[in-house]
């Protein structure tokens, strides 16, 4: 914890000096008035390391601080779920600590999904789907999906230039950290592209010597590397357990959290609002066939490049959406998790033909039901409404009851 208030202690001081050089203020004597810029940091590290808890601790000691900070917190690590369900990669401004109650909600909850007494809860935050949870299934669309979130900060960064000096902490994934040598080039650029896309300044290395020395060697002239200790809790889990907290995410995500009081306590209260307040109640609605365009990005189970016959090129590229039959045998829906999109854009003009990557996600919903005959499905959504004329992602995730 040493190091990690050390940390929070340097961040402190550049959020300090960039916002007084926003207004003009006169640095202190003997202290240099030039690179003021706020903490823009990538956390990299190995798997069970205690990235996600060092992103925490760091966000939490800044909304503690008093200053009125409201660092951005970015999520892409696709397995972690974030705000939103495992899949996603998001980014959302945080402007209260973040319980740690729960694994179901390990970055907070957003405004949607939860009481917003809690300020915590009052989270807006910006999704895309990527829909696995290994970053090398589709590396060209997680580079995209880096990248289009940069975009985004950067604008909101543009429109609040006092925001920007809270500066940004990004949770990555441990297979940015290490894997097989053949995946070694997909790594790098991964970790290239969240470098240019955020803008980063500072790559904090948890608890991994060969990593610190990599980013050392790659980027030390230009960034701050920093390699820091990984905590003495840490709890190495398993593939079962992880499965375990995915579903319950998923769970959460559309029937709230139900938090049950301890025993001897009949009940309970989190920010002012009794704990059966937190319970959701979704909707289970039919739609034809026709009423929503699912798409899949790339075929289901796609080959890498190196294995392909010697001058042969693929059919469908990494990047291609693909509309799904839902009456098509094989199709994969049923239990399926669809991500409902934005809309295009109004204006023809505007349109281009792989937008549908760039658009947000709007909100989850599952497929718990495929009635063949009658060309109809079954969806279960958070909330009512209607799907007619929505677009829908697929991934590889699903979700059973």
């Amino acid at each position: 914890m040493t190091a990690y208030g050390n940390l929070h202690m340097a961040f402190e001081q550049m959020r300090v000096r960039s916002l007084r050089k926003l207004h003009g203020s006169p640095a202190p004597e003997g202290e240099p008035d030039s690179g003021a810029e706020p903490p823009r940091v990538l956390i990299l590290g190995p798997e069970n390391s205690g990235k996600t808890t060092v992103c925490k601790i760091l966000v939490n000691y800044a909304v503690r601080s008093g200053q009125g900070w409201a660092p951005m917190l970015v999520n892409v690590d696709p397995s972690e779920g974030g705000w939103a369900v495992p899949g996603a990669l998001s980014t959302a401004a945080v402007s209260g600590p973040i319980p740690t109650s729960s694994p179901a909600n390990p970055l907070g909850s957003a405004a949607t999904s939860a009481p917003t007494t809690l300020a915590s809860n009052a989270l807006l935050p910006l999704a895309y789907w990527y829909g696995h949870e290994d970053t090398k299934r589709n590396y060209l669309l997680m580079d995209r999906l880096i990248r289009n979130l940069g975009l985004h900060i950067s604008d909101r960064f543009e429109n609040d230039p006092e925001g920007q000096t809270a500066g940004l902490i990004v949770d990555t994934p441990s297979s940015f950290a290490s894997g097989p040598g053949a995946t070694t080039e997909h790594r790098q650029k991964l970790i290239k592209a969240c470098i240019d896309a955020f803008k980063i300044n500072v790559i904090l290395v948890v608890g991994h010597e060969k990593l610190n020395v990599e980013m050392q060697r790659t980027y030390g002239s230009r960034l701050t590397v920093v390699k820091i200790p990984k905590s003495g809790g840490v709890v190495e889990l398993d593939r079962s357990y992880r499965e375990r907290v995915h579903n319950y995410q998923i769970h959460n995500y559309f029937y709230g959290e139900v938090i049950t009081p301890p025993p001897g306590i009949k009940s309970t209260t989190q920010g002012g609002e009794t704990l059966t307040d937190l319970t959701l109640a979704p909707s289970s609605t039919a739609v034809n066939f026709s009423d929503l365009k699912i798409y899949r990005i790339g075929a289901e189970t796609m080959a890498p490049s190196s294995a392909l016959p010697i001058g042969a090129a693929r059919v469908i590229s990494e990047m291609q959406p693909v509309l799904i039959d839902p009456s098509q045998p094989g199709s994969g829906l049923l239990n399926a998790i669809l991500a409902i999109l934005a809309p295009f854009n109004t204006d023809e003009r505007e349109r281009y033909d792989e937008e549908i990557l760039d658009l947000t996600v709007m909100g989850f919903a599952v497929i718990t039901n495929l009635d063949i005959a009658h060309k109809k499905m079954t969806i279960l959504s958070p909330t009512q409404g209607s799907l007619a004329g929505k677009t829908a992602l697929v991934g590889s995730y699903e979700w059973q009851e």
